[in-house]
């Protein structure tokens, strides 16, 4: 289908989760010398003008980024997500307004070392060409315009077996989410010791469950599940909530999450935001 955009949704409440788990998570890749590989197989365009026309025009990232860089000052501003937003802010240095906001290839580039490698997937053709420019002084990194799920498969295990896999597709497909959980399972297979995240939208909870007993029955160990929900279950359309899943996560990374998660609540709930962490595999 090709008709999502990310632009539309820079810096909103599912960013926020997902890309301060992504910062934390390569922080921890990078405390070891030797160099790690990252998979992106849903790439985007890498970087995003929070200015432009399709962030102005749904503004999402005024109830997400910015209203957690407005709560800087907050006495319980948790410590874990301090990485999170000083990345953002060194991207925002030039200005003291909020203008820019990096998807997780900007994330990405902001932590990776000379010793690190980036394989980044996008299909969307807007959105290859502006990652593909993104990437022009990037040198360890590598853009294709072709499939993620089977990029992911083809670079598992990496050389330096350490190795950071993100999935994140658009799910403009209900078939998506049953690939994505395959896609994991089929690489776990191959590379059990790498760290996968998949970031998900809470729409129809049923496909939620789904994924659990997919992974459940899979051999997948240590697989960690958090869920931010600004709003309840609902059949009508549209996302109420975000989440992921993260297998082989940084030993710190669940009781990083239990400061996270309430910030978010009181930041940026409503009366029904709600949030859950559970190990959904133990180890």
């Amino acid at each position: 289908m090709l008709s999502y955009r990310h632009a539309f949704h820079a810096g909103n409440f599912a960013d926020v989760l997902k890309h301060s788990v992504l910062t934390l998570v390569l922080e921890y890749m990078v405390r070891k010398d030797k160099g790690f590989t990252y998979i992106d197989s849903h790439s985007g365009a890498g970087m995003y003008s929070l200015k432009d026309e399709y962030a102005q025009k749904t503004a999402e990232y005024k109830d997400g980024i910015a209203k957690i860089i407005a709560a800087l000052t907050d006495e319980n501003f948790p410590e874990a997500l301090t990485p999170y937003i000083e990345l953002i802010q060194r991207l925002n240095t030039e200005n003291s307004e909020l203008e820019i906001y990096p998807g997780s290839p900007g994330v990405a580039k902001q932590l990776m070392r000379r010793q690190d490698s980036a394989h980044l997937f996008e299909l969307h053709p807007s959105d290859i060409q502006h990652l593909t420019e993104f990437c022009t002084r990037w040198k360890k990194s590598h853009v294709k315009q072709s499939d993620g799920y089977q990029g992911v498969l083809g670079l598992v295990p990496p050389p330096s077996r350490r190795g950071v896999v993100l999935i994140d597709p658009p799910y403009e497909l209900k078939e998506d989410y049953a690939k994505a959980v395959k896609t994991i399972v089929k690489a776990y297979k191959k590379f059990n010791s790498g760290t996968y995240i998949l970031w998900y939208p809470v729409v129809t909870r049923e496909r939620i469950h789904a994924m659990e007993k997919d992974f459940t029955r899979s051999e997948v160990k240590n697989l960690l599940q958090v869920e931010f929900c600004l709003q309840a279950d609902s059949d009508e359309y549209g996302m109420t909530g975000t989440g992921l899943f993260i297998v082989n996560p940084p030993w710190q990374l669940k009781k990083q999450l239990e400061e996270i998660l309430p910030f978010m609540k009181a930041t940026l709930g409503q009366a029904q935001t709600s949030f859950t962490l559970q190990q959904l595999i133990a180890e």
